[in-house]
């Protein structure tokens, strides 16, 4: 213990006695090299929802509107941080009028050269959902939904970015996305466009 205690006190020491104390970080080839957030810019999406599966049978196609940031993560890779909203109809066989869907995203989207300039994305999701009803009658079909209920899943994306102005830009995407819900994992489609600008 002895030895420990005297070699982080003379550390301390000849970093405080240092010109600069932080001078080691410009030495290091990984800070020369690292990209991490040197490019950081905001978007809004819009498009349609379609449910596949069974959840064709229970929610009909709908409107969506998000928003999101990209930043720089690794050379070619940015991380994506999303949320996104909105109000499916249910089938007639339903009682209550419509469900909230609130979704939040975290992955990355990779510029791979080979295919430029598609950029390929994927992540984790989570869904929060509750249906639009005063009344909890939980042995209906999709009843469980006006007690809300989250759930997580994973997403795969497609970009292709189709106009650059300066520091603007607008892309179309088309994205998989797959949510873990029991008994059966509910899938959805969606397809739309993004409106981004660079921050820096």
């Amino acid at each position: 213990m002895k030895k420990f205690i005297a070699i982080l006190t003379l550390g301390l020491v000849s970093l405080l006695h240092a010109e600069d104390p932080l001078a080691f970080r410009n030495d290091s080839a990984a800070v020369a090299n690292d990209i991490s957030f040197s490019h950081f810019s905001v978007f809004v999406e819009g498009g349609e929802i379609y449910p596949m599966g069974d959840m064709m049978d229970a929610v009909k196609n709908t409107l969506y509107g998000g928003v999101g940031i990209h930043y720089a993560y690794w050379d070619n890779v940015d991380g994506v941080v999303m949320f996104q909203y909105a109000y499916f109809k249910p089938r007639p066989d339903i009682y209550y009028d419509g469900v909230h869907q609130f979704m939040g995203r975290v992955g990355v989207d990779w510029r791979w050269n080979v295919i430029h300039p598609v950029v390929l994305g994927g992540g984790f999701t989570c869904s929060w959902t509750r249906a639009d009803s005063k009344v909890h009658l939980y042995d209906e079909p999709g009843g469980t939904l006006t007690d809300n209920e989250t759930e997580f899943g994973w997403y795969a994306r497609i970009s292709l970015p189709v106009f650059k102005y300066k520091e603007y830009s607008v892309g179309f995407h088309i994205m998989w996305e797959e949510l873990w819900t029991y008994p059966e994992a509910s899938d959805m489609l969606s397809a739309g466009i993004t409106f981004e600008r660079s921050l820096w």
